[in-house]
């Protein structure tokens, strides 16, 4: 089976410790044959280090909500290159959004991995990014625009997201004002196809779990094909009615007995 797992409230808890179980669930499923990998809006930079915690190998790794696909290199050590991107000119778009939320901080992922952000938050990887002013986000082609903005809600971003029209590109709403943006078509399920489609494996013989926003596409995707939907019981009901199935919630382990069911 081709496994997609979400990283954040589905693999890792809120301190960012994985989920319980999961560990063991996720060697289990990969022992068995099945091709277990990320599918994560994190950038690679804040992906790796979930995948050495996972002790996994995969031969991909989708991250940036589809827009950069990951591949395992050969040799011995696992290491990863940059196999696919996607990008857009996303200066349009972030005039767009810095008239509506001008108090909003910034970051974008380059075509090459590199980032480049406005103003820190306590919980972006911000290794090996740049601080630029805002005005520099916009230069050249990116494959991803992340909008966060403290001092709206979530349902904020969702009015601005309908107020304004943002036609040309794919987004995903975060569980707090977290807006993320990726090139039009752009999201975990196309990166998913790819990689189902490198492998050779059918689309029936899909599973993939998630709790957010940036998961329904996934999940629609895995149910065309006739594959499995999992949502994490924590993630909001437009999700959970989005999946097949919903499995116990991130701190009870609940992507690890999804897993472990599968060798039964």
């Amino acid at each position: 089976m081709l496994i997609g797992l979400d990283i954040d409230g589905t693999v890792l808890l809120q301190d960012e410790t994985l989920s319980p179980g999961m560990f063991d669930a996720a060697a289990q499923a990969q022992s068995a044959g099945h091709e277990v990998l990320l599918a994560t809006g994190r950038s690679w930079e804040g992906t790796r280090a979930v995948l050495a915690a996972l002790d996994l190998s995969p031969e991909y790794v989708v991250c940036s909500n589809g827009a950069v696909i990951m591949k395992r290199s050969e040799g011995g050590i696992p290491a990863y290159r940059r196999f696919h991107t996607e990008t857009f000119d996303p200066a349009q778009v972030l005039t767009l959004l810095h008239e509506n939320v001008g108090d909003a901080r910034y970051m974008v992922e380059l075509a090459d991995g590199r980032r480049l952000y406005t103003d820190a938050m306590d919980d972006w990887n911000l290794a090996e990014a740049q601080r630029v002013p805002f005005e520099q986000l916009g230069a050249q082609e990116v494959s991803r625009v992340v909008v966060v903005s403290p001092g709206h809600t979530e349902q904020d971003f969702v009015d601005l997201v309908h107020r304004i029209g943002l036609n040309e590109v794919s987004y995903a709403i975060g569980w707090t004002a977290w807006l993320d943006i990726a090139p039009r078509g752009v999201d975990k399920a196309s990166g998913l196809e790819l990689v189902r489609g490198w492998l050779g494996i059918d689309r029936a013989d899909v599973l993939v779990i998630g709790d957010g926003r940036n998961d329904l596409g996934m999940f629609e995707w895995a149910r065309d094909g006739g594959g499995r939907a999992v949502a994490m019981a924590q993630g909001p009901q437009e999700v959970r009615d989005a999946a097949d199935e919903t499995t116990l919630s991130v701190e009870e382990g609940g992507a690890a007995i999804v897993l472990t069911a599968l060798g039964r």
